[in-house]
């Protein structure tokens, strides 16, 4: 049992299976309901290309994260489960449509998006009671001075599904708590690794007692990732990768964002006329707001959008940074945001080649010298093209701050490949259903200055 991914390999493999046999019966009972038992020729046609249907299922389950159970609620792998199988519906309409490869009836498609939703939701809620059952809670210690330290505490009790319970904190003397505690627990959270002798006698100590090391994700530990390993003769060696994507990888995310970016504009550009008759007739103002953005190379460029704001929302305040209820927001905005329609005039932005569908969010010039000044690894992220989605908003919120967010943008760089691009579009779609990520930066937060009082704290 893997302590943070879910089940082992062989326990996803049984699962997968068992996921393809029930999305099959699922479609069977669809057309035995549609034809009340007397199948049609074309469910023979359904059969020749099954193959087809069920790679596409498979891969989407994998790429949207379903077998991932660590950080999810069972409300999340239902709504998972739903958006699956609308795609599913779609793909299948469009073999219909532009490969003719069987006759698939649309009563039929709308029948087993309900039986496969309903199916295999009860399903996932089984599978996810069981994954609870078997992998329990997860002890942890954590390392760091107490402000680092109660920021971890923070994160892991508003995490989704938290099995890990922070037993102790140590803020000093840690060699000597960690062997007290070593036996205790599962695993040991280092956060401030900075000292590299540290870091390796807790690795040591975790490896001969076989428990997990967690470590944070920083400048230090990601320039590791993603190492070629060179062999020269007798010697070893390291190649790190640098925080860029090849030019090959480039040319064809390009094509790819040309591509996808036409067709969105297209299927999207009803809800965009519809979004802009809203935005004339609700308020003054034109109804695109453009704004001087950051994308590759430090290039400065004019972001599109839908004004969501009153025209003159920064007229005497200057530059700020949106906040959670924020009042310069306007009625028909709040759900332009919170439904991200107020994005969508940024697929010309991906046209011009300002910005990629997938990549670091852009910034206003003014944040981005002042965050530069605070972190001189924020240049880094503007080694790509700006983007619509990426994998801070898909894994952060709206109100992370610009440090955590800036450690995902180093993470998808780092990590770089087109199916990665693949998956945080399929990420993007559930977010779109979540509210808190829509927030804006919360001016204070709810915890307090100091620890629990259920924690213990070693000195």
């Amino acid at each position: 049992m893997s302590n943070t991914g879910g089940f082992d390999r062989t326990k996803k493999m049984i699962i997968l299976i068992s996921d393809v046999l029930l999305y099959h019966v699922s479609i069977y009972l669809a057309f035995f309901l549609r034809y009340q038992g007397d199948l049609p020729y074309n469910y023979l046609a359904y059969e020749k290309t099954r193959i087809y249907i069920f790679i596409s299922f498979i891969v989407l389950n994998i790429l949207l994260g379903i077998y991932v159970m660590y950080n999810k609620r069972k409300t999340d792998l239902i709504l998972l489960t739903l958006i699956i199988q609308l795609i599913m519906s779609v793909l299948i309409m469009a073999m219909t449509f532009f490969g003719r490869l069987f006759t698939f009836p649309r009563t039929v498609i709308l029948i087993s998006l309900i039986t496969s939703t309903i199916i295999l939701s009860l399903w996932r809620i089984v599978i996810f009671k069981l994954y609870l059952k078997l992998s329990g809670s997860k002890k942890v210690v954590v390392i760091g001075d107490e402000e680092q330290c109660r920021q971890v505490v923070q994160n892991f009790a508003m995490a989704k599904n938290n099995r890990h319970v922070i037993e102790a904190v140590i803020t000093g003397h840690v060699q000597e708590h960690i062997e007290q505690l070593i036996e205790s627990i599962d695993i040991i959270y280092l956060v401030d690794n900075s000292r590299p002798e540290l870091t390796g006698d807790l690795y040591r100590l975790a490896l001969m007692h076989d428990k997990k090391l967690f470590l944070p994700t920083t400048f230090e530990t990601l320039k590791m990732v993603s190492a070629n390993v060179m062999t020269i003769e007798d010697e070893s060696i390291l190649e790190l990768s640098m925080f860029h994507i090849s030019p090959e990888d480039d040319l064809l995310k390009r094509a790819g964002d040309i591509l996808i970016s036409v067709i969105l504009l297209i299927l999207a550009s009803p809800i965009m006329l519809v979004t802009a008759l809203l935005i004339k007739a609700t308020s003054k103002g034109p109804v695109f707001y453009k704004q001087t953005r950051i994308t590759l190379d430090q290039r400065e460029f004019s972001i599109l959008k839908f004004r969501t704001m009153s025209a003159t929302a920064e007229k005497d305040s200057g530059p700020v940074l949106a906040q959670a209820n924020d009042s310069r927001v306007t009625t028909v905005g709040k759900y332009l945001r919170s439904l991200r329609i107020d994005e969508l005039p940024q697929l010309i932005n991906v046209l011009r080649g300002d910005m990629s569908l997938v990549g670091p969010r852009p910034e206003r010039p003014f944040f981005v010298e002042q965050f530069k000044e605070e972190n001189p690894y924020y240049e880094l992220r503007h080694n790509v093209r700006a983007g619509i989605t990426g994998y801070a908003q898909v894994y952060g919120k709206y109100s992370t701050d610009f440090q955590a967010k800036l450690k995902f943008d180093l993470v998808y760089i780092k990590n770089y490949s087109l199916l990665f691009d693949i998956q945080i579009l399929l990420q993007t779609i559930k977010i779109l259903f979540d509210k808190v990520s829509s927030k804006g930066v919360d001016e204070a937060s709810e915890w307090g200055d100091t620890l629990p009082d259920s924690i213990d704290i070693y000195k």
